[in-house]
C-alpha cells in the first residue's frame, strides 16, 4: 500500500510538471526538456560504464546531448541560424579523437555508447521542438504550439494506462514474451482503443489549436501507440541485456529517466514523420 501511494504521488507530480512545461510557453518547454535530455543521457552513459565496463566521458557526452536539444530549440523557434549545430558536430569529433590519447581498454565501446546516447536519446527528444514550434507562412512568424507535443505525451500515458488495466483484467496472450513477459496483446489493444477515444475527444476540443481532422488525429494516436510500444520494448531489451530491473531510482516507484521516457524516444520521431507526411509541419 505504501509503495502504491508513493508511486501515485510521484506520478501525479511528474505529470503536473510535464503538463506545465509544455502548456505554458516555449521557454518552459525548452528548460524542462533540456533537463530531461541531460538527465537521461547521464543515466544511460552511467549504465553503460557500470554494466559494460566502458569509459564513456559522461560529462562531455551529456553536455553534447543537452546542447543538441538547445540547438534544435533555437533553430526551430527561429532564434538561431543553422550554424548553431556546428559546436555540436565539433563535440562529436572530439569524442572520437580523444580516444586516441586516453588509452582506454575499450575505445570502440566508448565511441559506440557515446554516439548511441545521442542517437537513441538526445536526437529523439529534440524532435519535440519540431512539434512545438511551427512556422506560420501567412504571418511570417514562428508560433509555439505546446498542445501538440502535450497531446503526444497524453496519448502515451493513456496507452500505458489502458494497457495496464485491460492487461491486468483480460491479458492472456503474450505480446513479446522473450523481452517483456508482462505485456499482452489484450493490454496493447486496450491501450490503443483508449488512445483512439482520447484522440477523438482531442479533435473536438477548441483549445487544441492545430489543423488536424478527426481521421488525422486518430492516425496520430495510432502512430503513437505503435511506436510508443516499440520504444517500451526497446528499453526492456536494453535492461534485460544489462540484467537490471529499472534504469535508475530518481522517480520513486517509477524507476529512472529512461523508464519514464522510453516510449517517447520512438513515438516523437514517428509523430514528426507522420505530420511531415501530411505536410502539417
Amino acid at each position: 500500500m505504501k509503495n502504491f501511494i508513493t508511486r501515485a504521488v510521484s506520478g501525479v507530480i511528474f505529470v503536473a510538471i510535464m503538463v506545465l512545461g509544455m502548456a505554458v510557453n516555449g521557454v518552459a518547454m525548452t528548460f524542462l526538456f533540456t533537463l530531461v535530455t541531460t538527465m537521461t543521457v547521464w543515466e544511460f552513459t552511467g549504465l553503460m560504464n557500470e554494466h559494460h565496463g566502458c569509459g564513456v566521458n559522461r560529462f562531455i557526452t551529456t553536455a553534447a546531448g543537452g546542447y543538441l536539444y538547445l540547438a534544435f530549440a533555437g533553430f526551430c523557434s527561429g532564434i538561431t541560424p543553422p550554424v548553431v549545430f556546428v559546436p555540436y558536430l565539433l563535440t562529436l569529433v572530439y569524442l572520437f579523437i580523444s580516444e586516441l590519447y586516453l588509452q582506454q581498454p575499450r575505445p570502440i565501446d566508448n565511441w559506440a555508447y557515446a554516439m548511441l546516447s545521442q542517437l537513441y536519446i538526445a536526437l529523439p527528444l529534440s524532435m519535440i521542438n519540431v512539434l512545438g514550434f511551427t512556422y506560420d507562412t501567412v504571418e511570417g512568424l514562428t508560433r509555439f504550439t505546446g498542445m501538440l507535443p502535450l497531446c503526444v505525451f497524453v496519448f502515451l500515458w493513456m496507452n500505458d494506462t489502458g494497457a495496464y488495466c485491460v492487461g491486468s483484467l483480460l491479458g492472456r496472450h503474450k505480446l513479446f514474451a522473450r523481452i517483456s513477459p508482462g505485456k499482452t496483446w489484450e493490454g496493447s489493444i486496450g491501450g490503443g482503443v483508449l488512445v483512439l477515444l482520447v484522440a477523438a475527444l482531442v479533435s473536438r476540443l477548441s483549445f487544441v489549436d492545430y489543423p488536424l481532422s478527426l481521421v488525422q488525429w486518430l492516425g496520430l494516436g495510432l502512430v503513437v501507440v505503435v511506436f510508443g510500444t516499440w520504444g517500451d520494448l526497446v528499453e526492456s531489451l536494453l535492461k534485460r541485456t544489462l540484467g537490471i530491473k529499472d534504469s535508475g531510482k530518481i522517480l520513486p516507484g517509477h524507476g529512472g529517466m529512461l523508464d519514464r521516457f522510453d516510449s517517447s524516444l520512438m513515438a516523437l520521431p514517428a509523430a514528426v514523420v507522420y505530420l511531415y507526411t501530411l505536410s502539417l509541419l
